[in-house]
C-alpha cells in the first residue's frame, strides 16, 4: 500500500510552485498525494515567513497538524519552506512533534528524504543548507491551481535587500532561469490544457540581467505568447525602478498579454523609500505609472503598500494617502509593517504602535474601496472576456470568473450569468453592475438573424 501524503502550501504563488514541484517528485517516488490531511499518514507544511502574520499562520498550522498527528492516522509531520530555512534549528527544539524541518534548498531531494524518514528516525531533524535551489523544466509539477491557470516562476531569490525584507536570507540572491527552459515548461503547461500563464518571481522586471539577456522580460513574454493554447499572460511583481517603455509596448502590442501590471511601490514618501532601501524615488514611481497609462490604454494597475514603517510621521502617511487618491490604482493591497529581526529596518528609530498601523491601513483601504467602486462602475455596459472559474453562490448568477483585469485570489471576481459552461471556458460577457471589488456580467448571446 502506498504511503499517503498531504501537502499544505502557505504564502505566495512562488511558494505554491515549490509545493507543486514537491508533490510531483513525491508522486514519482511512489507516494500518493491526497487532498485531505485526515487521509494522510505523512503531512508536509510548506511555510511562509515573510512577515509576522505569515509566521504566525505557519506556526498555527504546524500545531494544528501536530494535534492531528496525535489523534489521526498521520505518523510523520514535515515542515519545509521559508520558516524552516530561517528558524528550523530553533523550532526543532521547540516543536518535538515535527519529524523533519527542511530548508528551501532541499526541494529536489524531498522524495529521498521522506523515504529515509520512513526507514529510520534521522539523526538530524533540521536540514538547513544554502537556499540555492532553482527549479527547471526537468522538475515536473502537480498543479494545485484550476487546470486552466498556472503560475510560471521565471527566477528565484532577490538581491535588492530592502530593509524590511528577509527574502534574500531565505531564498538567496536573484538568479534567472534560462529562457529556453522556461519556454519548455510553458509549452508543457499549454499541452496539459493551461490557458492562462501568470508570470512570477521576486522581481520579474530584473529577469535575465544576470544571464546577459537584453530586454529579457519583454523577449520572454513575446515568446510565451507564440505558444499554441496560451490565451492569457499575466505579469506580477514588477519593480517600479526597473520598468521601461519597451515592456509597456510589449504589453500593449501582444494581445495575449493582459493589460495588467502589478507594481509594488510600498510607499511614496522619499524619506521612507530611502529608509526602506528601495531603488528610485517618488518621481520615478509616478513617471513609471504615467508612462504605463500613456502607452497601454486602459491598463489595470495593482500595487502593494506598507503602512507604519519606522519614521512614518503623520505628514508622510498623509502623502501616501494623497498619492493613492490621486493615482487611482485598480487594485491595492496594504500591509502593516512587520518588525523582523535581522533586517535593517529592525534597528531604525521611530517605530510605530500597532494601533496606529492598524488605523492607517484601514484609512487607506477605505479610500481605495471608493476608488475601486468608481472604476468598476465605469465598466458597466462594456464587454469583457471572462474565464469561468466555478459555480456561483449567488442564486441569480450561474458562475464566478475573472476578467483580464483580475488576478486569482488577490483581486475581485466577476459573477456571470450564462448558459451551461465548463470550468476554464473564456466567454464574452457584458458587465451589468459592479460593487467595491466585484463585477456582475451576462454572457453575450448572438441573436438569430
Amino acid at each position: 500500500m502506498k504511503n499517503k501524503i498531504h501537502i499544505i502550501s502557505l504564502g505566495c504563488p512562488k511558494n505554491l510552485i515549490d509545493s507543486e514541484v514537491m508533490a510531483a517528485a513525491l508522486g514519482g517516488g511512489g507516494f500518493e498525494i491526497v487532498s485531505l490531511p485526515e487521509d494522510a499518514n505523512i503531512i508536509i507544511i510548506n511555510t511562509c515567513a515573510f512577515i509576522l502574520p505569515a509566521k504566525e499562520e505557519s506556526i498555527d498550522e504546524i500545531f494544528r497538524m501536530a494535534e492531528l498527528k496525535k489523534k489521526g492516522m498521520c505518523r510523520h509531520l514535515i515542515v519545509t519552506g521559508c520558516l524552516s530555512q530561517r528558524y528550523g534549528s530553533i523550532l526543532e527544539k521547540e516543536i518535538p512533534e515535527v519529524d523533519l524541518f527542511l530548508g528551501t534548498g532541499e526541494i529536489p531531494r524531498i522524495a529521498d528524504l521522506v523515504t529515509s524518514l520512513l526507514e529510520k528516525q534521522p539523526e538530524q531533524r533540521s536540514l538547513i543548507g544554502k537556499p540555492d535551489f532553482l527549479m527547471n523544466s526537468s522538475h515536473p509539477r502537480l498543479l494545485s491551481t484550476p487546470p486552466h491557470t498556472a503560475y510560471l516562476k521565471i527566477a528565484e531569490g532577490c538581491s535588492n535587500h530592502c530593509s524590511y525584507c528577509i527574502i534574500p536570507l531565505v531564498r538567496g540572491k536573484f538568479r534567472s532561469r534560462q529562457m529556453d527552459d522556461i519556454l519548455r515548461e510553458a509549452e508543457t503547461l499549454a499541452q496539459n490544457g493551461v490557458k492562462e500563464i501568470i508570470v512570477a518571481a521576486q522581481e520579474t522586471t530584473l529577469y535575465g540581467r544576470d544571464l546577459g539577456y537584453k530586454s529579457g522580460l519583454s523577449s520572454l513574454l513575446r515568446k510565451i505568447a507564440m505558444i499554441d493554447g496560451i490565451r492569457w499572460i499575466r505579469l506580477l511583481y514588477t519593480y517600479p525602478a526597473d520598468l521601461d517603455d519597451e515592456l509597456f509596448r510589449t504589453i500593449r502590442d501582444v494581445k495575449k498579454i493582459c493589460n495588467y501590471i502589478d507594481i509594488p511601490v510600498q510607499h511614496i514618501d522619499n524619506d521612507i523609500l530611502s529608509s526602506m532601501n528601495r531603488k528610485g524615488n517618488s518621481r520615478l514611481i509616478k513617471n513609471a505609472i504615467a508612462n504605463a497609462r500613456k502607452i497601454i490604454p486602459g491598463v489595470a494597475l495593482r500595487t502593494s503598500l506598507i503602512v507604519g514603517f519606522p519614521g512614518e510621521t503623520q505628514e508622510r502617511f498623509d502623502r501616501l494617502l494623497a498619492f493613492i487618491r490621486d493615482t487611482r490604482f485598480d487594485h491595492v493591497g496594504v500591509f502593516e509593517y512587520s518588525r523582523e529581526e535581522g533586517t535593517g529596518a529592525d534597528t531604525l528609530p521611530g517605530h510605530i504602535s500597532e494601533n496606529v498601523k492598524e488605523l492607517r491601513r484601514g484609512i487607506i483601504m477605505e479610500a481605495q474601496a471608493l476608488i475601486s467602486r468608481e472604476i468598476n462602475q465605469s465598466f458597466v455596459g462594456s464587454t469583457m472576456e471572462i474565464v469561468i472559474e466555478g459555480e456561483s453562490d449567488l442564486p441569480e448568477y450561474d458562475y464566478i470568473g475573472r476578467t483580464r483585469r483580475q488576478t486569482p485570489d488577490i483581486d475581485g471576481i466577476t459573477y456571470v450569468k450564462a448558459e451551461e459552461r465548463a470550468i476554464g471556458d473564456i466567454v464574452e460577457c457584458r458587465v451589468v453592475s459592479a460593487d467595491d471589488y466585484d463585477l456582475f456580467a451576462e454572457e453575450k448571446v448572438e441573436k438569430e438573424p
